[in-house]
């Protein structure tokens, strides 16, 4: 453990010393250059299917309400993800919302953003795209792209409207894991909403930087067909 790291209570110092029984050194080395922003020492090395199924472990031991009563954020990278994977079981919509809102006012990196999906959101779109509406208004930046995030996974497809569209447009542009996952959305919305999501690309309603990433990202998607990708690469802006 890293000198830095000073537990909360008794619960966190069993928790962490578990987390570490966990280690995989690889892939420790491995994700950490997934997450430059994100010290070394502060990522243990666990890998995320075991991360989730800790999680379920700790529901069912009981010490999952405790370990949530310990306000973020935490020291170690997989105790920030360890509480998201518990969100993820939270049965009650309005509680996951605040929790993941939470959460994500202290998350420092794209991979705890993006890995949480609470099963609870599936269920409760119409309350959920409330959610989203003030989180793409927020000032703190993963709260912004996880915005977006739920928004490319929960609502394109059959449940879209071009509302949502309008919707990533109006995030403003200029900070970069914003900027990605609102490319990410594009892209995203070109393979499966194309009629609409095109329009946004055709008649530059985008930042550069998002229009182009767009672009790239859907080039790379083998969900777009190839006469598809041909007609975007027509689009960038040079």
């Amino acid at each position: 453990m890293s000198e830095k790291f000073t537990p909360v209570g008794e619960l966190e110092r069993e928790i962490v010393a578990e987390l570490f029984a966990m280690r995989d050194e690889k892939y420790r080395d491995f994700h950490a250059r997934l997450i430059p922003n994100v010290p070394r020492e502060r990522i243990i090395g666990v890998r995320t299917p075991r991360l989730r199924s800790y999680a379920k472990e700790l529901f069912r031991s009981g010490r999952a309400e405790q370990f949530m009563q310990m306000e973020p954020p935490y020291f170690y990278y997989e105790e920030m993800n360890l509480r998201a994977f518990l969100i993820e079981q939270i049965a009650d919509f309005q509680r996951a919302a605040e929790e993941a809102e939470r959460l994500m006012i202290h998350a420092d990196n794209w991979a705890t953003c993006d890995s949480m999906k609470p099963k609870i959101f599936a269920k409760n779109h119409p309350e959920l795209i409330k959610c989203v509406e003030k989180w793409l208004k927020s000032e703190h930046t993963y709260v912004v792209r996880y915005g977006l995030v739920c928004l490319l996974t929960y609502f394109l497809g059959d449940d879209f409207d071009p509302h949502y569209c309008e919707l990533a447009a109006a995030v403003p542009s200029g900070e970069y894991y914003i900027d990605m996952a609102n490319a990410w959305f594009f892209s995203m919305a070109l393979a499966k909403n194309y009629d609409e999501a095109v329009k946004y690309i055709s008649e530059r309603r985008l930042s550069v930087f998002v229009h182009n990433a767009a672009i790239q990202k859907s080039v790379e998607s083998r969900q777009v067909p190839p006469e598809t990708k041909k007609y975007l690469k027509t689009l960038k802006i040079k």
